[in-house]
């Protein structure tokens, strides 16, 4: 088993970054080489503005190359409780900037012709309990109706040709979701945005900024460079210069293993339906196959702000009973890779962009970032050129976190409070 993420395995190496060190002057600095980061340049760059990003580890080495591969369309509330934290307007606004980001990501892919395995395959929301059920029947009355017709109510009997595991009482499907290979996603769409004239710097982590007559001085690990705007595309990753961000952004552990390649029976057995699967638990799973038929399989198992080789194999342990407990047959199958990384969380889970502490920004995701950062780091990218404020979440109050600068010493509390849930409700 490898302790590495396996769309980082399964990628050529991103080779099209500067050399030499970090200097001179740019329009637009772009701090974060991951989704958000990455679309913004791309889009940036084609309108002819002088970019830079600057990406502390590899191209991808966040979360844009740690996840589990969905492409979900939808929030990560349901509908009901989004209208009620958000009110109706907003609830859709932002529900369909999520459909608007599968649309982005399959337009620029065909543009760019990214080879990135991008497939509409839909998304399954599986009731784990009864009661579970209700509730999605609930949900899916009012976002049916008001915003998403493109879905459907699956009872138990249609499940068996989705997904082979008699633990699910039912499902609502999501047809405009989508699945790829994040890696030869994020790979793309940086040697895309290299292609039409912007710079990109690997290894180069900002270490402190400061303003100087008007324009920002980013001060990195290869050099210094001015911008007269800034854009901050870090999340979970976020470091101690942008503690306004980390007083709002807790990053949480999200880990995943992916199996050996599964036969045609295998898979015949497990997944028919070949979508995208969550359960409907608060400490649930979700799972896909990958391009080269692996079964991915994660979860938040732990609930840890720790990302590293010990607690990524705890983690896979965890998750291994898991995927025996949903699918028995598969219990002993050979897990290939086990991985983990940060999500970047807010407090009511809802995302944040736009303009903060001199800087413009997008992150809070909450395990939904996958698609919705590249729609993201566009909608920043126009509100820069002038070219209208899009941005679904513009105005949204995000207040500091009481007692919190950074370090997530609440989590073992917050992980015992939602395994209570799952277990009363």
């Amino acid at each position: 088993m490898q302790f590495k993420p396996y769309w980082h395995d399964t990628t050529p190496l991103f080779t099209l970054g500067s050399q030499g060190p970090v200097e001179g002057r740019y329009d637009v600095a772009i701090i974060g080489a991951g989704f958000t980061g990455l679309s913004a340049a791309l889009h940036l760059a084609k309108a002819g503005v002088r970019v830079i990003v600057l990406e502390g580890g590899t191209v991808g080495s966040g979360a844009s190359g740690r996840n589990g591969g969905h492409l979900n369309n939808g929030i990560a509330h349901s509908y009901l409780a989004a209208k009620q934290h958000l009110g109706p307007e907003r609830a859709k606004a932002l529900y369909r900037a999520f459909d608007d980001s599968v649309d982005t990501i399959e337009r620029i892919v065909a543009e760019e012709k990214i080879d990135c395995a991008f497939r509409r395959a839909g998304k399954l929301k599986l009731a784990s309990k009864p009661a579970h059920m209700d509730a999605l029947a609930r949900n899916f009355e009012v976002l049916h109706r008001e915003v998403d017709p493109d879905t459907a109510l699956l009872r138990r009997k249609d499940l068996v040709g989705e997904v082979g595991s008699d633990a699910f009482h039912g499902a609502m499907l999501s047809r405009k979701s989508a699945m790829m290979h994040m890696g030869r996603y994020v790979t793309g769409l940086a040697a895309a945005a290299v292609r039409h004239g912007a710079v990109i710097f690997e290894n180069a982590l900002v270490t402190q900024r400061r303003q100087n007559d008007g324009k920002t001085e980013l001060v990195t690990s290869r050099g210094t460079v001015m911008a007269n705007t800034v854009i901050l595309a870090t999340g979970a990753y976020t470091t101690k210069d942008f503690a306004y961000f980390r007083r709002r952004i807790i990053p949480v552990g999200s880990f995943i293993i992916a199996t050996r390649p599964l036969s045609e029976s295998e898979i015949a057995a497990t997944m028919p339906g070949n979508r995208t699967y969550v359960t409907s638990m608060n400490i649930g799973n979700y799972f896909r196959l990958a391009p080269d038929r692996r079964m991915i399989f994660g979860g938040r198992a732990r609930f840890s702000a720790t990302s590293d080789q010990s607690s990524d194999a705890k983690s896979g342990e965890i998750l291994r009973a898991s995927l025996a407990k949903l699918f028995p047959h598969l219990a002993r199958v050979e897990i290939d890779y086990c991985w983990g990384g940060l999500v970047d969380m807010t407090q009511d889970r809802f995302p944040r962009a736009g303009f903060a502490d001199g800087v413009w920004f997008a992150m809070g995701y909450s395990g939904h970032g996958a698609q919705m950062s590249t729609q993201m780091g566009i909608l920043l990218a126009d509100a820069i050129m002038g070219k209208g404020d899009r941005n679904p979440v513009k105005g949204l109050e995000w207040p500091a976190i009481a007692g919190y600068s950074g370090k997530p010493w609440f989590l073992p509390l917050v992980g015992l409070y939602y395994k209570m849930l799952d277990k009363i409700q």
